[in-house]
């Protein structure tokens, strides 16, 4: 395994961390029961993963209590979410967001977690949390009840990230987990120049998704893109339109080339991925974990998507279904 430091928290963190969210959820969103869950979570451990993203919204805070031992505790760092409600009368209070953490900190059976993150914060949801979330989980980090507070953006309807830019302005959040892949790279431009002078530690999430692992997503999403002119033509008429990453990039595969595009990003700390099963966290790992992509075929990502934003940004399926 390859460690780094989450941006000045002083966290040793290893590069590829395990997502509990997603559509796998650690297989239990693939039908497998906790038990299979515990063991991937553990299987992880093995291959020296030491960061584990959750949330109170996924359902897997109980699995990573269950597998990390009271002994490895201190070796690993546990990041975990609240949600905030919604706008108006539906927004969660100060007081909610607290029990929030104490719920959370039962089901991860510690007494503290390392970094606890407002889940999935809008634009117009920012004020809240500055003003009425942040000194609440201040004075519940001064109990040492967490370690550092972060924030996490709502990718696909915030893509031009505008929550993240304008918490560059306030101190007080040390962790963003936000979305950069391969051809929705606007964090690149607006947030790690930022990220990296001020010392804010930053997740990658939506690495992967379904964009590079289902081709005839891809195929449709330049098949828009060019429609509109955003990308060039021939790229929606190629049966294979990145196919350079392997043949002159030195990638495995798409995914493969995805994982290495954004580990290899200067400010990005963690690479998050989700699975259902060992064999599939493996390859994972060794993608994370492999040499950069070739200089030209990184910089022809640049050119071709480097203007693009919000694309590739699916929610997961769960999600989907529930707001279709």
């Amino acid at each position: 395994m390859q460690f780094t430091t989450l941006g000045n928290t002083g966290l040793k963190v290893s590069v590829a961390g395990l997502g509990c969210g997603g559509n796998s959820r650690l297989g239990l969103g693939a039908g497998h029961g906790d038990d299979d869950a515990i063991r991937l979570v553990r299987e992880a451990r093995n291959l020296g993963i030491t960061f584990f993203d959750t949330a109170e919204s996924y359902g897997t805070e109980h699995i990573l209590g269950a597998a990390i031992a009271p002994d490895d505790r201190a070796k690993v760092v546990i990041s975990t979410k609240s949600r905030i409600g919604g706008d108006g009368p539906d927004a969660y209070s100060a007081e909610q967001l607290v029990a929030n953490l104490e719920a959370s900190l039962k089901r991860l059976r510690t007494d503290y977690v390392d970094v606890f993150m407002l889940h999935g914060v809008p634009p117009t949801a920012y004020t809240r949390a500055v003003e009425i979330y942040a000194p609440a989980l201040l004075n519940a980090q001064a109990a040492g009840k967490i370690r550092y507070l972060g924030l996490s953006e709502t990718s696909p309807r915030d893509p031009e990230q505008k929550m993240l830019q304008r918490a560059l302005q306030d101190d007080v959040w040390r962790v963003y987990m936000l979305a950069y892949h391969m051809m929705n790279q606007g964090a690149r431009r607006d947030l790690f120049p930022h990220t990296r002078s001020k010392g804010i530690g930053t997740l990658a999430m939506f690495v992967v998704r379904n964009i590079f692992s289902r081709p005839e997503v891809l195929a449709q999403t330049l098949k828009r893109l060019a429609n509109e002119g955003l990308v060039p033509r021939h790229l929606a008429d190629q049966s294979d339109p990145l196919g350079f990453l392997m043949s002159d990039g030195g990638a495995q595969s798409l995914t493969d080339a995805a994982y290495r595009f954004a580990r290899h990003e200067q400010g990005c700390d963690v690479v998050l991925f989700g699975t259902s099963n060992a064999g599939h966290m493996r390859a994972n790992v060794a993608s994370i974990l492999s040499p950069p992509l070739a200089a030209p075929a990184v910089q022809k990502l640049y050119d071709l998507f480097g203007t693009l934003r919000g694309v590739g940004l699916d929610l997961p399926d769960r999600v989907q279904a529930k707001t279709a």
